[in-house]
């Protein structure tokens, strides 16, 4: 026997993409879409920081204000790990790392969130790109995010910065 099935629970299966087909992103399963309550709310990018977090208390005031819904954006770090199965070639694979459930109880807890309407969302990628794109798919008012201090910021550029850069919306940042 050259190795071992494990076989997943029907709820975990995922269509395969079909090799032969020309896009292969037209393969990747659609996003759901997004709660109608949610549209033209306020995204806000949150990671649980001190910056963040001033992010999320300008961005709970403007959605209280506005009378609109709360999006709370975290981007979860993925770390890449190979994966070798004997004879197969090595594979990358992404493992999360639950950050966000440990977001999501703190929030969840959190009696200041009490005054609107939120939801969390969870992603995976560049930060930029995703707080764009969860801003676009819920036609949102405006992206918060906080400032970037450090070193980091200064040499790869803050994520700030680069947003407001390219995004196709309001982005307010907060120091």
């Amino acid at each position: 026997m050259a190795g071992h099935e494990f076989f997943e629970p029907a709820d975990r299966k995922r269509p395969v993409a079909d090799p032969t087909a020309a896009d292969p992103l037209a393969a990747e399963e659609p996003r759901p879409s997004c709660d109608p309550a949610f549209r033209h709310g306020v995204v806000v990018g949150f990671d649980g920081s001190t910056s963040s977090e001033r992010a999320l208390a300008y961005a709970i005031g403007m959605a209280h204000r506005s009378h609109s819904g709360l999006i709370i954006v975290h981007v979860a770090n993925r770390l890449p790990t190979t994966v070798w199965a004997g004879c197969e070639p090595p594979v990358f694979v992404d493992v999360p790392d639950h950050r966000t459930e440990v977001l999501g109880l703190e929030l969840a807890c959190a009696d200041y969130l009490a005054e609107v309407p939120w939801i969390l969302v969870e992603r995976g990628g560049d930060i930029c790109h995703e707080l764009e794109e969860v801003g676009r798919e819920y036609e949102a008012d405006a992206i918060v995010v906080g400032s970037t201090h450090g070193i980091v910021g200064r040499i790869f550029g803050s994520v700030a910065g680069r947003l407001a850069k390219r995004a196709q919306r309001p982005v307010i940042v907060i120091p």
